[in-house]
């Protein structure tokens, strides 16, 4: 990997204020970690639905924890990695996030239902944007 795509991946991590990045080109496989700042509390990914507005109270949100194209699915020929009413298992992928070329596999935080899907397969996502809505279980 080239200097200037290496300061173009800090870059990202600094732009997207996002504290790791795992990139994989071919047989190469590079993850690079941000610290956080002096005095900055941690940040969370998936926050819990009380903290989302409109998610509805005793729901749990997952949110894209980065800026990127959403995908329902791993393949244009593959199912749905989630469906409404699917039962999600903390750590099963329930979609992808593609972000600079690279597709990022997005998981579950915790076990449930999915209740509902938010975002359209192939749309543009914010960091923060609910995706879906899970019942816990």
């Amino acid at each position: 990997m080239d200097m200037d795509r290496l300061r173009e991946i800090v870059r990202l991590l600094k732009d997207e204020d996002l504290t790791e990045i795992t990139i994989a080109e071919g047989d190469t496989e590079l993850t690079v970690r941000r610290a956080p700042e002096r005095g900055a509390l941690p940040t969370t990914i998936a926050p819990t639905a009380a903290a989302v507005p409109g998610v509805p109270s005793g729901t749990v949100a997952v949110t894209a924890p980065l800026v990127g194209t959403f995908y329902r699915r791993a393949t244009p020929e593959s199912p749905p990695l989630a469906e409404i009413g699917q039962i999600v298992h903390s750590g099963d992928t329930v979609c992808i996030i593609e972000a600079m070329k690279v597709m990022n596999e997005i998981k579950a935080e915790v076990s449930g239902r999915v209740r509902s899907v938010l975002a359209e397969d192939g749309a543009a996502v914010e960091y923060g944007q609910v995706l879906f809505v899970l019942d816990p279980l």
